[in-house]
C-alpha cells in the first residue's frame, strides 16, 4: 500500500471513531508495524492535521475537526453525469432516484462557478431510456436474492413463448444492451443459463441458500465467455 493511501485510511479511521486508538490496534488494522504508524501520526501532524497523542494510550483527532470537501475536474464531474444518466435510463427507478440523490450531494459542494458552468452544459450528454426494469416487485426480491444467496423459483416465457419453471441459484445481473439479464445456475440443467428479465413472469423465494466458489460464480461465468470470444 502506497504511503498516501494509508495515510488517507488513518485519517478516515481516526474521523470515524470517538475514543483513542492505540497505535499497535492502527499498525493491526492496516497491517504495517507500530513504528510506521507513529511517522504515519507525525506526517499528519505536519499537514495541519489537529492529531492529539498521549504515550501509552492513543491517537485521535481534535473534536470539531472536519476536512474539506473534495473537489472534481470538469471532466470527472462529466465522467460522474454519465454514470448517472446510464443507471435512470437503463436500471430501475429506486436505483435512479439514488443516483440522482447521490449526484445532488456532489454537486452541493461545488464552487459556485463550476456549479454554473455544469447546471449551463448538463444537457449536451443523453443517454436514450432503452430497457428499464419495470416489474419493482420482481427486480426487489431479485437483488435480495442475489445479495443473500438465496435460491429462488422462478416462472419463465421463453422466447418462443413456451411458459417453463426453473429453480435457481441467481448470481447477478447483467446489462448487455438494451436487455437485463440475471446470470443463474440452473437446478434442473445443472450449468449457468441466463434468463431475460422481462420474461420472467414471477418469482418465488425459498428458504434454502447457496454457496458460490471460483468455479461457480458471475465473475466465473463472465470469464466463460471472455475465454469462449476470444477463441473465435
Amino acid at each position: 500500500m502506497r504511503k498516501a493511501e494509508r495515510l488517507f485510511q488513518l485519517l478516515n479511521i481516526l474521523r470515524s471513531r470517538r475514543t483513542v486508538i492505540t497505535g499497535q490496534e492502527l499498525a493491526d488494522l492496516l497491517e504495517v508495524s507500530p513504528r510506521t504508524i507513529y511517522r504515519d501520526m507525525q506526517a499528519l501532524s505536519l499537514s495541519k492535521i489537529p492529531i492529539e497523542s498521549e504515550a501509552g494510550v492513543g491517537y485521535r483527532i481534535k473534536p470539531g475537526f472536519n476536512l474539506p470537501p473534495i473537489m472534481f475536474q470538469e471532466d470527472e464531474l462529466e465522467a460522474l453525469l454519465l454514470g448517472v444518466k446510464m443507471v435512470q435510463g437503463w436500471s430501475d427507478q429506486q436505483l435512479g432516484d439514488a443516483a440522482s440523490r447521490a449526484f445532488d450531494k456532489i454537486k452541493a459542494i461545488l464552487p459556485d462557478s463550476l456549479h454554473s458552468r455544469h447546471d449551463k452544459q448538463a444537457n449536451w450528454l443523453v443517454v436514450p431510456k432503452f430497457k428499464q426494469i419495470n416489474d419493482v416487485d420482481i427486480n426487489e426480491k431479485l437483488k435480495k436474492a442475489i445479495k443473500t444467496n438465496q435460491q429462488v423459483t422462478i416462472g419463465y416465457k421463453s422466447l418462443d413463448n413456451r411458459q417453463t419453471e426453473r429453480g435457481i441459484w441467481p448470481l447477478g445481473l447483467v446489462y448487455w444492451g438494451k436487455v437485463w439479464t440475471l446470470v443463474a445456475w440452473c437446478l434442473l440443467r445443472q450449468d449457468y443459463r441466463v434468463f431475460r428479465l422481462d420474461k420472467i413472469t414471477r418469482l418465488t423465494s425459498t428458504e434454502h441458500t447457496f454457496e458460490t466458489s471460483n468455479c461457480l460464480s458471475l465473475q466465473h461465468y463472465i470469464a466463460l465467455q471472455e475465454a469462449q470470444h476470444c477463441e473465435k
